[in-house]
């Protein structure tokens, strides 16, 4: 196997590693005291950095290959999911002020504080089961193909390599090292991006050509309600449940705007991940419109989707690029390795062992938390052979359709936990217990659907976005009976953790903590979002 990089590649390439390890060793360097400089970078994190770090942790390789391949496949459904940009603006602005009020490390946490114990190690052990099984086993798999690929090395170099290098700076250096770096992944990554995207517009003759070349369903985000992969109504809303969930309540986005020391900086920091947030349709899902249509043209070949994006490098970029947009990918992958060992770190270390051990000094803490760091890595290589037999496209497709039964009843219980003060602790673990038991029951007949009639047969026949949308409902109307027909919560105990039990004191900070600047530039946001919605309609 022969690597698609020349020798000024290679030196390209050399240099981003360089300046990725000058920065982790800087980071190491400012040691971490606590557990607050691990886990949180010491809650002193600037608004650009959050921003990149909330970016980058989103898009892994398997991101930038899968999407790229979807807009050829498929065009502009996908982009849906990116617009879900809105959504990480409602984490600046609705959930964010909440989880800084309560001083928390983790979601688990929070949970704890505004219901109880049971909440808790619920989210606790269901985020860290998930996390090793599919975003570790994800990233790695689809990481050690793309790093073959480029390099020309067997799988398991790449893979172990990739998993190794990352676990190390990520180990050593914390939520510092992981944030830090991410700044400078998001940056070549977004560059090398645009480049492929500029190169790609030219050899198809330009943006009309390109509409002209394309069948206009490509550029149709509305498909009918009624098809099998795409409906608009599973799209638009069962993706914001979904989206709500990851972009709200899940340890591994949060945990970067939880490093802000105020709740202005964080905010901050989720409004530009938000504008980041948009960059994927026009760098990722049109490259991979590009693809199709030089493919019409005879320009380009590939023989399956995920062949798109490296097929564009390997096509159109001159030597010198071909290495940046290599180091885009890998920083692709690695930003989203550190930040999903260093999420299953926290949650170990925070919600489970300490909780076991309540007593134990920062220091063994610190230990606790690399200890754990390094298992996440080790389970991590282990995991690669189970996913290079199931296969990394297939599971990859899969993995999304499970995101789509596991977040509603989480969505529900954290959104209704912050706008009523009346959910009690019963309400929300009845709801996550009953959310998963669906679940797993969806899960279970979509496996077996050639082996079932009848309404078992229509249960798993559901397209998975509109599932989502059931469970959201079913979990909603759950949570709410279960308060209402049960005790009221101690509200005391509940300050400022919900809508009805802040103080004057707290909302006037709320209210002081934002200016003119963040309320326009998120108007602005929501502009941007509704005109692609409007433009890309076939």
């Amino acid at each position: 196997m022969g690597s698609v990089l020349e020798s000024l590649d290679w030196v390209v390439l050399s240099i981003y590693f360089i300046a990725l390890i000058a920065v982790a060793i800087w980071v190491i360097l400012q040691k971490n005291k606590n557990t607050e400089d691990y886990f949180l970078a010491g809650r002193n994190v600037g608004w650009f950095v959050i921003g990149a770090s909330i970016f980058a942790s989103n898009i892994g390789s398997e991101h930038v290959v899968g999407l790229a391949g979807t807009g050829a496949e498929s065009g502009m459904p996908m982009a849906h999911y990116e617009l879900h940009a809105w959504i990480v603006l409602l984490l600046g602005w609705l959930f964010l002020p909440f989880y800084m009020r309560s001083g928390v490390f983790t979601m688990p946490e929070f949970l704890e504080k505004r219901f109880d114990e049971k909440s808790r190690w619920f989210l606790s052990i269901f985020s860290l089961l998930g996390y090793i099984v599919t975003k570790v086993s994800v990233t790695i798999y689809a990481g050690g193909i793309v790093v073959s690929e480029l390099l020309g090395i067997p799988f398991w170099y790449g893979a172990i390599g990739i998993v190794v290098f990352t676990g190390i700076y990520t180990i050593i250096g914390g939520m510092k090292a992981v944030i830090y770096t991410e700044t400078l992944q998001t940056i070549i990554l977004i560059v090398g991006s645009i480049i492929v995207t500029y190169l790609g517009l030219q050899e198809v003759g330009g943006w009309n050509e390109l509409k002209t070349t394309v069948d206009s369903q490509h550029f149709n985000m509305w498909r009918p309600m009624s098809d099998p992969d795409f409906p608009w109504t599973g799209l638009l809303f069962g993706g914001t449940i979904v989206g709500i969930w990851y972009w709200c309540t899940d340890q591994y986005i949060v945990q970067r705007t939880l490093a802000a020391n105020n709740i202005k900086i964080g905010r901050r920091g989720a409004i530009f991940g938000a504008y980041l947030k948009i960059l994927p349709i026009f760098i990722f899902l049109i490259p991979g419109i590009i693809a199709f249509a030089l493919s019409k043209k005879g320009i380009i070949t590939y023989d399956k989707p995920d062949e798109v994006f490296p097929t564009l490098v390997k096509t159109l970029l001159p030597v010198g690029l071909k290495g940046l947009v290599a180091g885009g990918l890998m920083a692709a992958l690695m930003s989203s390795l550190a930040s999903v060992f260093n999420s299953c770190s926290t949650i170990f270390t925070i919600d489970i062992y300490k909780k076991l051990k309540p007593h134990l000094e920062e220091k063994r803490l610190l230990k606790i938390g690399r200890f754990a760091t390094a298992i996440v890595v080790i389970l991590g290589i282990i995991w690669i052979p189970i996913m290079a037999k199931i296969g990394g496209g297939t599971l990859y497709k899969y993995l999304q359709s499970v995101q789509s039964y596991i977040a509603p009843p989480i969505t529900a219980v954290f959104l209704l936990g912050i706008l009523w003060k009346r959910i009690n602790a019963k309400a929300a673990i009845i709801t996550l217990l009953s959310g998963l038991v669906v679940a797993a029951l969806r899960i279970a007949a979509e496996i077996n659907i050639e082996n079932l009639t009848g309404i078992a047969h229509s249960f798993a026949a559901i397209n998975f976005a509109h599932m989502a949308i059931f469970m959201f409902i079913f979990s909603i109307i759950l949570c709410i009976s279960v308060s209402l027909i049960t005790s009221a919560p101690n509200y005391k105990a509940i300050k400022g953790l919900a809508f009805g039990t802040l103080t004057k004191e707290q909302s006037n900070q709320t209210k002081n903590s934002f200016d003119k600047i963040d309320i326009i530039l998120s108007i602005l946001l929501i502009v941007i979002i509704v005109i692609i919605l409007t433009y890309f309609t076939g």
